[in-house]
């Protein structure tokens, strides 16, 4: 599987080219499909490369993180780092970052925020 497709990839692109800073809705979410580690990526820089989200390598953290890194994760059993190919959200990077450190991680945010969007017949 290509970790980023080309839409996905301009998507990215054009967030990242804004010149006004925004609070963007993540247009990809990454993970490791045998533990710890999850990705929801807003924007890319020009280089290709230098993607920013949150981040959770055990702890949720806001940044910027490597594209080529991700792609290179060699894991067990000839797996690799993931692309979720039924994310989609509704909510901003900073809905996701508020519940991920709330929760303790982006995967039991997913968790929490369907669980309200379900009360509150609200989008997740």
């Amino acid at each position: 599987m290509i970790l980023l497709p080309l839409s996905l990839r301009a998507r990215l692109l054009i967030n990242g080219a804004a010149e006004a800073e925004t609070d963007h809705v993540p247009v990809v979410k990454f993970f490791n499909p045998l533990g710890a580690g999850r990705w929801l990526v807003t924007e890319m820089d020009e280089d290709g490369d230098t993607l920013f989200g949150l981040a959770d390598l055990g702890e949720p953290e806001l940044g910027s993180f490597s594209l080529a890194e991700i792609e290179a994760v060699r894991l067990p059993f000839g797996l690799t780092i993931e692309r979720d190919l039924y994310f989609s959200t509704g909510l901003p990077l900073s809905v996701w970052t508020a519940a991920a450190r709330r929760a303790g991680s982006i995967s039991a945010a997913e968790t929490l925020l369907k669980v309200i969007a379900r009360r509150d017949g609200g989008v997740s």
